[in-house]
Parts: structure tokens; sequence; C-alpha cells
């Protein structure tokens, strides 16, 4: 891997160079990383299992002191990959609340902020080229079946 960043790497099994891929990223690249889990009922509806968060989706956390606890994402930090959730704040002994970051692994979106079109046209082509393939591959399966019948059929 170069000294800072390198578009074309592909990967590694070392952690090192892994940690250094993911620090020394630039911030179009690291936006991707932002990427969370989506409800059973938003993948079956946009045909994808993971979309990035954005300011104003509901996410569900999933791990840690917060587990079952839900609320809108609050702010995004890219440069860091963490988010923060309304609600979710932690005290100090002083009884000073404090603002908990989380991982966007560790949160799962419930409800999509719909405002921006692109990101849901995006997934929505992406639903229409699978149901596509689906449907293509079972015409091709009665397209098989129908030839092996006639085969079995010859032979008789």
């Amino acid at each position: 891997m170069k000294a800072k960043f390198n578009k074309s790497w592909n990967s590694s099994k070392q952690p090192r160079k892994q940690v250094k891929f993911r620090a020394n990223a630039p911030n179009h690249i690291k936006r991707t990383f932002m990427g969370s889990t989506l409800d059973k009922v938003l993948r079956k509806k946009y045909g994808r299992r993971t979309i990035e968060v954005k300011k104003g989706d509901e996410v569900k956390i999933m791990r840690g002191k917060f587990k079952g606890k839900q609320g809108k994402v609050g702010s995004i930090d890219i440069k860091n990959t963490r988010l923060t959730v309304d609600g979710a704040q932690r005290t100090k002994h002083g009884g000073e609340k404090l603002v908990t970051w989380f991982n966007p692994s560790k949160v799962k979106i419930i409800v999509l902020d719909d405002k921006d079109s692109r990101r849901l046209n995006k997934s929505k082509k992406t639903e229409t080229k699978t149901e596509e393939k689906i449907e293509k591959k079972t015409e091709v399966k009665k397209e098989t079946k129908e030839v092996k019948k006639d085969i079995k059929e010859k032979k008789k």
C-alpha cells in the first residue's frame, strides 16, 4: 500500500493495513463506511440490505448500553465514522449530560428520511434489476424443463 491513500488498493489480511486504509481515506470514500443495515420491511421494499445513514433517519440501537432504544439521527461525523442518536445521552457524576456517539454498524435503520429523492431512486433501481434477474432465471428454468420433456418424449 502506498504512503497516503491508494484508490486501487484491493484488500489485505493484515489489520494494520486495513486500519491505515480506513484512516487515510478521503471523506467521499469514508462516506461509504457510514452504511447501516435496513429493517426487514425496508429491505424488501428497496431491495437492499444496507444504506448510508443520513441525518433525520430513525434508527434502533442494536448494541451497548442503549440497546433497543430508538431515535432520530442527530448528527453525523464522517471523518470519524460515527453518529449521534437523539435521546441517547450519558450522564456524568455531576449530572451533566454527554452526547453518545455510535458506530453506524451498531444501529439499524427503521425509517428512512425520504427528503432526498436521489437516495431512494438508487434503491428502487436495484430493486427492479433484481426482480428482472429473478424473472429471467425462472424463464430459463421453465425453458430447460420443457426441453428436457421434449427429449424424453423423443426417446420414447
